[in-house]
């Protein structure tokens, strides 16, 4: 009997979205044995291999894609964005920019280009997308978003906020428009956590696990949090796994509540499940750096359940850090960061859970690492981070950026380069525009924050 590619195809499709990815791979596999002269299969089992974070393997997935479909653009995009999480930033270039060559009214394939680093405003796709931005309003509203937020990230990496600022502003109404956010529930959870995880809570260290394994790296996204991990990750024994949801998963949809009278063997239970699902994705590391920057919600439940684990808390000037969120698309939650307000309402949430944490975990149970200072002294910077989490020094740490390694969050461009300070204030020129955001921050977190 002959086999249907399409069909086989089609119904990997379908496994992959129902979250059963064995029978979805099974299935390309097929399709690709049915007809290997065929692209679909093979983008297909890239995309998959992605979603499972095996993205070296993806590539040549992608790359037989486009040898055999040489007008397909979005295999060319897909093998781009594989290439840029590996590092290969010249490849990820040329090949997010066959794809415009071949779709140029793709706002989202521009967006990706400009998550590169290599597109100054002279480059020659530039003029393509400011063409496109006259008639923008022909456009899908997805694509508005994405080229709004393309050429706002050129601008800003060229040191041309004020540029950048119509189309950021554009891009964020328009996203924060298709966004369902709950603020009320969401300051209302940090709130909870307070109150669970008081000081009584986190001083009683009854269960858990002593495991010296996981390093937590957290705070705000785009405070640094990339960069700290790629500089444990130099480490020859450490590794680091990205972002994580096993925390949270964890935690259950009772979080925070459900913790409050716990049993020491139900901390027990969480924390040999991290444990496990730790050790699966990196068995031989003596440490393994779980970098979700959202977890510093759990640093309660963290320091109860791992009592050994060491957390590494990234703090940056709250200006910088709010409008470098502002400033990206996030492919999962961030709910908060398209709106100037919302965002800063969050960001004094955020402090004020952090002010928390500071005045119930015992010395020494959390390092707090300044961006501004990580940038301008690495050697003395790195070594307290290496240190804190017990390890000997490697030289290795402070060339971070030749570190060879798969990172697949906004920041994986800038881990590839020797840590640079010109992201540093480059919002403070915007004046009265941002006033949105600096009124909800309010004068004395501006100050503290102010390099």
């Amino acid at each position: 009997m002959t086999l249907d590619y399409a069909a086989l195809s089609n119904r990997g499709i379908e496994f992959q979205a129902s979250g059963h990815l064995s029978e979805a791979m099974r299935h390309f596999a097929m399709a690709i044995v049915a007809e290997p002269a065929c692209a679909t299969p093979y983008n297909n089992f890239g995309s998959l291999l992605e979603r499972i974070d095996q993205v070296e393997m993806a590539i040549p997935y992608y790359r037989r894609a486009v040898r055999l479909s040489p007008d397909d653009a979005v295999a060319h995009n897909n093998l781009g964005v594989t290439l840029l999480e590996t590092g290969a930033i010249a490849d990820a270039y040329e090949a997010i920019g066959r794809a415009i060559e071949i779709d140029p009214k793709r706002g989202r394939y521009y967006r990706t280009l400009a998550t590169t680093g290599r597109v100054s405003p002279s480059d020659p796709h530039v003029a393509g997308m400011l063409a496109l931005a006259e008639t923008i309003g022909t456009l899908p509203e997805s694509e508005q978003i994405d080229l709004n937020f393309a050429l706002g990230m050129i601008y800003v990496e060229a040191g041309e906020a004020e540029k950048a600022w119509p189309y950021l502003l554009a891009g964020n109404r328009l996203k924060r428009r298709q966004t369902a956010y709950d603020e009320k529930a969401c300051l209302a959870l940090f709130e909870r956590i307070k109150r669970v995880f008081d000081a009584g809570f986190v001083a009683d260290r009854d269960g858990g696990l002593a495991s010296p394994v996981p390093v937590f790296v957290l705070g705000m996204p785009r405070s640094g949090t990339s960069l700290v991990e790629q500089i444990l990750a130099s480490h020859p024994r450490i590794e680091g796994v990205g972002e994580l949801t096993d925390l949270e998963r964890l935690a259950g949809d009772r979080f925070p509540e459900s913790w409050r009278d716990a049993p020491a063997s139900q901390l027990h239970r969480l924390a040999a499940d991290y444990l496990a699902a730790l050790r699966a994705r990196a068995p031989q590391a003596e440490r393994v750096v779980d970098k979700m920057p959202a977890n510093f919600q759990m640093i309660g439940l963290i320091h109860k359940a791992l009592p050994q684990a060491q957390i590494i808390h990234i703090r940056r000037d709250p200006i910088d850090t709010c409008m470098s969120c502002f400033s990206r698309i996030f492919t999962d939650g961030l709910l908060y960061s398209y709106d100037l307000a919302e965002l800063g309402r969050y960001y004094r949430a955020y402090e004020s859970l952090m002010t928390h944490w500071r005045q119930v975990l015992p010395a020494g149970a959390m390092l707090e690492i300044r961006y501004e200072e990580l940038v301008a002294d690495l050697p003395t910077q790195a070594r307290r981070i290496i240190a804190h989490c017990n390890m000997e020094w490697d030289d290795r740490c402070i060339a971070f950026h030749q570190t060879r390694r798969v990172v697949k969050t906004a920041s994986a461009m800038q881990v590839r380069r020797p840590a640079y300070r010109n992201a540093i204030g480059r919002w403070h020129g915007l004046g009265d525009a941002l006033r949105p955001l600096t009124d909800e921050l309010g004068p004395e977190l501006i100050s503290a924050g102010s390099i």
